[in-house]
């Protein structure tokens, strides 16, 4: 059975206090080299950081342990009897970089899976609740590919969208990180328990700020679309309406000043107008998988091409798909007609053999590389 150390409860004890919003730690932080240190302050060394009469009185109430508080503690001791659950503090080693280099990062994070997979980079995907039959299927089919290239899906397990690049993800080989509006006991939508657990299963993560025992609120799900962008090298909107809570992700993946991309569609699909609004704001547009790779520019993806580049040239790839490609381009679809294959099956083996060199991606469609 896991115990909560001494360490875990102070910044456990931190998350209760009250008056402190993100800008508040924000500058603690740069006034104090450990946020815990607070425990160990007079109140006139509080008062001289700026802190507010009420935090300092529940500073030196809650280093008083009471029955409440007690209990609050004991809900997460109990978490952490589960060998899945892992409780990852700020100044932890295995604690994210990605997310440690956002102005406000969470001072704790409740993880249920593997929280190594955390450090991976990572790609959000996110979306619309209702998406149109291609945007879902367009949704499952860049996920799978993206974990191809070796890339991490993130996203908030909604349903719609999110649920579709989550499954894209696992169908594709790859594993995927759900970030919860609510605490890791209380699945939310509760359809979604059977997609967390295969999550789990599949090496992925779950990843919440609320502590285990928290119900869904509608303030907390902005929270959630934070860490979804700050985890993330960049943020993918497929389909969105214009009060779609994406665009709320895009602008706060914007704001931590990394990469937002947008799907266009068609201008008579209410879903596709929040992505057109992106794209006018300055989004990348994105047609292919290779137009997220390019701006990414990670050194992984550089290595797996010429890794899989020089694979190709000592032993030619077999796939099926060549028999169709010439020197003139063809779009997918017909490919898809013409292999009787799916088209996000189309679109995963194209990446395969344009990362191999065999292919070339033009706005007319695919054809063979001339060598």
């Amino acid at each position: 059975m896991a115990y909560l150390t001494e360490h875990q409860r102070r910044w456990l004890l931190l998350t209760l206090l009250p008056g402190l919003g993100p800008r508040s730690w924000q500058r603690l932080a740069e006034q104090l080299t450990d946020l815990t240190a607070l425990w160990s302050l007079s109140p006139a060394s509080l008062r001289a950081l700026g802190l507010r009469s009420a935090t300092i009185e529940a500073i030196c109430g809650l280093t008083h342990a009471d029955s409440e508080l007690t209990a609050r503690l004991q809900v997460v001791e109990d978490w952490l009897a589960d060998a899945d659950n892992h409780l990852l503090c700020l100044d932890d080693p295995g604690y994210p970089a990605q997310l440690k280099e956002i102005a406000d990062p969470p001072l704790v994070l409740f993880v249920r899976g593997n929280p190594a997979l955390l450090q991976d980079p990572q790609l959000a995907m996110v979306g619309t609740r209702h998406p149109s039959p291609h945007g879902g299927g367009t949704a499952k089919a860049f996920a799978e590919a993206f974990v191809q290239a070796g890339l991490t899906v993130t996203s908030g397990m909604a349903l719609g969208i999110d649920a579709a690049a989550h499954q894209g993800a696992m169908d594709g080989g790859g594993q995927t990180i759900a970030v919860w509006g609510t605490g890791l006991q209380r699945c939310y939508p509760k359809r979604h328990a059977h997609l967390a657990e295969r999550i789990v299963e599949q090496g992925g993560a779950l990843v919440s700020v609320f502590w285990p025992d928290i119900g869904p609120q509608p303030g907390q799900f902005p929270t959630r679309n934070r860490i979804i962008s700050g985890l993330s090298l960049g943020t993918l909107v497929v389909e969105a309406s214009l009060n779609s809570g994406s665009l709320i992700t895009a602008r706060l993946a914007a704001e931590q000043n990394r990469e937002v991309f947008a799907m266009p569609g068609s201008i008579h699909n209410p879903q596709a107008r929040g992505c057109h609004r992106l794209l006018r704001d300055g989004a990348c547009l994105v047609e292919t998988v290779q137009d997220v790779l390019q701006v990414l520019k990670l050194p992984l993806l550089d290595a797996l091409s010429a890794s899989q580049a020089a694979a190709a040239a000592s032993a030619p790839s077999k796939d099926p798909l060549l028999r169709w490609l010439d020197t003139e381009p063809v779009t997918a679809d017909w490919l898809s007609l013409q292999a009787d294959l799916p088209v996000h099956q189309v679109l995963q083996r194209l990446l395969e053999l344009e990362l191999d060199g065999q292919v070339i991606k033009s706005p007319q469609g695919y054809c063979r590389q001339v060598t």
